[in-house]
């Protein structure tokens, strides 16, 4: 399958005009095939999180190139990298980020209605059916303060989706969620990228949870120490 995501001879160094800079990143290459469903797994400070801001452009590289759908994200300007995101990638994070005096709805709407497009009936419809699949339509008219831990986390996963994202990106996503609704919302995941073929690269502390993707990376010391593809 074709490469999605590509990331060639990545360093990220934090403080790099200081006295003491601070080597997150060394070197690093790693691709992604579309459609895929990957794990990265690692300890605390093992720059995992910098590697998924990096690939989510939410941060550049030190050095290296970061290519995204055939694009070299390094060489672009800040409101290109906006509308990359925007419109080819998708965040779900540990905490879901709702605007609470907004309906389930309405934030799932919320990243298309940023790219400031004409609301239209199709778009209406592909938000409702999200929030079908992720088994949330009999509330979709609650305010998010009033909806569960695992009801707020659904609608994030629905929102990420909104704009057809080639890329889902997800940084401990069900970090605040107990053991049962972990395992709903990563065979929810599983079947949107089924579904969809959506590339998902998800970071989790948790091996159990990450052996349920096709592939494993474990990052550590800012290189990758094992890549798995089952």
């Amino acid at each position: 399958m074709p490469k999605i995501v590509e990331l060639k001879k990545i360093n990220k160094v934090y403080g790099i005009k200081t006295p003491n800079p601070t080597q997150v990143l060394f070197d690093l290459d790693l691709s992604f095939e579309e459609s895929t469903f990957n794990s990265i797994i690692g300890q605390s400070g093992s720059g995992k999180s910098t590697l998924l801001n990096i690939l989510g452009t939410l941060d550049k590289a030190t050095s290296g190139d970061v290519f995204i759908n055939g694009k070299n994200t390094q060489a672009m300007k800040k409101n290109e990298l906006s509308n990359l995101r925007n419109e080819a990638i998708g965040f779900i994070f540990q905490f879901h980020y709702l605007l609470p005096e907004f309906t389930a709805l309405e934030n799932v709407l919320m990243p298309y209605r940023i790219s400031k497009k004409p609301m239209t009936e199709e778009v209406m419809n592909r938000a409702l059916e999200l929030l079908d699949i992720v088994g949330l339509t009999k509330v979709k008219d609650n305010l998010a303060i009033n909806m569960s831990g695992g009801q707020q986390q659904r609608v994030a996963i629905a929102r990420a989706l909104i704009n057809n994202p080639k890329i889902i990106l997800a940084d401990e996503p069900t970090g605040n969620l107990d053991s049962d609704t972990t395992e709903q919302v990563y065979e929810l995941l599983r079947e949107i990228n089924l579904r969809y073929k959506t590339t998902f690269i998800i970071i989790t502390h948790d091996r159990h949870i990450a052996e349920k993707a096709d592939r494993i990376i474990e990052i550590k010391d800012g290189r990758i120490n094992l890549d798995i593809q089952k």
